[in-house]
């Protein structure tokens, strides 16, 4: 069993809820960023300590509401690695359309060398304009013009980096990139193809892509990315689960186990009470809300009509885990019983939360719910369909 950690880098927000300001009306400054850094430093030095497979963040752009604040996932994984002696490091996501796909794959490779092979490689399409747009591949919603060339160009960039980091030498034709370009000469000789340097210590990288549509569910079972499931309600959640198995069945011919080749996110928070659980969570969750609902509605209209979901609806709905240690490990633990997932990622800092509020949340997660999950891991293999 795979179990990871998952951080937006969010800063210090004592006035998170309801009572504070629009999300995107936070201001924030160099200070708040800083002790930001050092908070993330600390909880993958605690989650190397304790244990855990995996450390992720978010990367973001050119903001400053105090949500998001890594803009160079593989730079603070580099870090990181200094700080740690065994936990892998990774992104959800590091945002592809955000960067030149040659540049994307050389400091991924570096940083992957200087860690001695610990990096993972999370990556997606952008969500907001102010990232992707701004280094010329706009982001879209619902299958308008904008997200379906995003999508397009995010292809080429996905077959480019794999085709770098997995060849000692590569070249790509396509759309919308030629590498090498046409005609281009070295002291007199043509270059035909290119060495990528350093390559990843382990290849062919594996790929983990969040899946928020129909669309990239297709995609990433066809090109065989470890499909990572987040904040869906459960009666979305556990079709699109064992479609994505299908799916991989279907186009690769190899039968998963109920639970291979995904991956399961859920916020986390438990407290000695359930009562307790619900009020200090309340605030994280409504102000990632306030940050979250805009982009939740366009990219599903049929929400508008509604108002924002609750935390109950989101604790019905299994996409957050609230309440005690013993509920939440009983909840994970049904959850697993129906999904077979060998990999959970928990989401255990929520806006308001201090360092110390969220390294406990790690560590009670690690000793109280952690142990029972670990028990239950599957122990067939995974065969070949029709076999």
């Amino acid at each position: 069993m795979h179990f990871g950690a998952f951080f937006y880098g969010t800063v210090d927000m004592p006035d998170a809820g309801v009572d504070g300001p629009p999300a995107h009306k936070r201001n924030y400054g160099q200070e708040d960023y800083r002790r930001a850094y050092g908070d993330l430093i600390a909880y993958a030095k605690a989650c190397d300590a304790l244990g855990y497979d995996s450390f992720w963040t978010a990367e973001h752009h050119f903001h400053n509401h105090g949500f998001e604040v890594v803009p160079n996932v593989v730079l603070l994984n580099a870090v990181l690695a200094q700080h740690t002696r065994r936990i892998h490091l990774g992104a959800l996501i590091h945002v592809l359309t955000a960067w030149h796909p040659i540049h994307f794959a050389e400091d991924y490779a570096l940083a992957d060398v200087l860690s001695g092979g610990r990096l993972l490689c999370g990556i997606g399409r952008g969500t907001e304009e102010r990232e992707s747009n701004v280094f010329g591949v706009n982001v879209g919603y619902s299958n308008n013009a904008d997200d379906l060339a995003n999508r397009d160009v995010f292809e080429e960039q996905v077959e480019i980096f794999k085709a770098a980091t997995s060849n000692e030498r590569f070249s790509y034709r396509g759309k919308h990139y030629t590498i090498p370009p046409e005609d281009l000469t070295f002291r007199g000789e043509p270059v035909r193809e290119f060495p990528l340097v350093p390559r990843p210590i382990n290849t062919p990288v594996r790929i983990y892509q969040p899946i928020g549509s129909e669309d990239t569910l297709l995609y990433a079972a066809r090109e065989r990315h470890v499909g990572v499931l987040a904040n869906h309600p459960w009666e979305r959640m556990v079709p699109w689960w064992r479609r994505y198995g299908a799916l991989v069945e279907e186009t690769h011919g190899v039968r998963l186990r109920p639970g291979e080749d995904r991956m399961l996110q859920v916020q986390f928070h438990v407290a000695d009470s359930a009562e307790e659980a619900i009020r200090t969570a309340r605030r994280g969750h409504d102000e990632l809300t306030k940050l979250l609902w805009p982009n939740i509605v366009r990219r599903t209209p049929a929400l508008a009509s509604r108002p924002p979901f609750t935390l109950e609806e989101r604790m019905a709905g299994k996409s957050w885990i609230v309440g005690t240690p013993e509920q939440a490990r009983d909840t994970l633990l049904a959850m697993q019983e129906e999904l077979g997932f060998e990999a959970l990622a928990i989401f255990p800092h929520l806006p308001g939360m201090r360092r110390a509020d969220t390294l406990e949340q790690l560590g009670r997660f690690w000793t109280d719910v952690r142990p029972a999950l670990a028990a239950r891991m599957p122990v067939s293999q995974p065969v070949t369909a029709g076999v």
